[in-house]
């Protein structure tokens, strides 16, 4: 029987916020957008499309119709989560040293659960197993729904995020962030002022750097957009208001002492001295509207 090790008790308020923070820093989705609250059985979201800008009426005028749509959007929370055997020392620890194992396994499941977040809702995918995850995800993803795309150039990267960009304005959208790949960072990183200059571009992306900001415009690079040898290079389009995503639940840590809660050869905890750690969380997310985003792919 586990023990499940909540903000209340264990499990202090102070270290789930840290998580929290975590998985901001290392998903280019969290860093990109804001999370909102998702209820545990999901939510209908309401868009609304309006075909005309408004109308001028003079006094005592008629008033016309500016004609519009109303469409939903279902964000339903999946399941994830992450664990470990551990030895069972960690039962006859002090509360200090139990905290530090608590405090090193959140770290990494904070950052797995960011990492899970990039490559599910950007590609579709079970990120254990690289496969698409048909049952769970379906087509709820950007590679499905954005289908503007620019064929990437490692010659011409700030072509390809211009032309990208162009796609998103002429739509109407404002353009909030972009989401790279490290080969869309690296050609970028490469250019030069001119044919015989010898001075960088965008000298803030030297040497592997990540600035959060180019031209004013925020960005993220992480080898999730370009997962699995995956097509994308990057992602740019309004994060701040048609992508939605967030946790409906906080992020549980569970010690197990007893059976074979992972399902391995090992076999029973109790017989081999360990104990099992697992986190678990439902995210949800959704693209509201794929016309505010727009793909750079490679042709290979």
């Amino acid at each position: 029987m586990g023990t499940t090790l909540t903000k209340g008790t264990l499990f202090p308020p102070v270290l789930v916020d840290e998580m929290i923070n975590l998985v901001r820093g290392k998903s280019s989705l969290a860093r990109l957008c804001g999370a909102s609250p998702i209820p545990f059985n999901g939510e209908t979201i309401f868009t609304f499309s309006f075909d005309n800008e408004v109308d001028v009426v003079a006094e005592n005028g008629a008033k016309s119709n500016g004609g519009g749509t109303i469409g939903t959007k279902s964000v339903s929370p999946i399941k994830i989560e992450y664990g470990m055997r551990v030895s069972d020392e960690f039962r006859f620890a002090s509360e200090e040293v139990q905290l530090q194992y608590l405090r090193a396994f959140a770290e990494g499941w904070a950052a797995k659960a960011a990492r899970g977040l990039d490559i599910m809702a950007m590609h579709g995918l079970n990120p254990r197993t690289r496969q698409a995850a048909t049952t769970t995800i379906g087509d709820n993803h950007f590679d499905h729904d954005v289908t503007q795309t620019v064929t990437f150039s490692a010659a011409a990267p700030e072509d390809n995020i211009a032309a990208a960009i162009g796609l998103v304005e002429g739509n109407e959208h404002e353009v909030t962030g972009l989401a790279m790949a490290p080969a869309l960072k690296s050609a970028l990183a490469g250019l030069k002022k001119g044919s015989t200059s010898n001075e960088l571009m965008f000298p803030e992306l030297a040497w592997g750097a990540n600035p959060g900001t180019i031209n004013g415009l925020p960005v993220d690079s992480n080898s999730t957009v370009s997962f699995n040898n995956g097509a994308d290079r990057g992602i740019v389009g309004n994060f701040r208001d048609f992508f939605r995503w967030g946790y409906s639940r906080q992020l549980p840590i569970e010690v197990i002492e007893y059976g074979n809660p992972d399902n391995s050869e090992a076999g029973d905890l109790k017989g081999h001295n360990q104990v099992y750690l697992r986190g678990e969380a439902y995210i949800g997310w959704k693209v509201l509207d794929p016309s505010a985003f727009a793909r750079i792919i490679a042709t290979t």
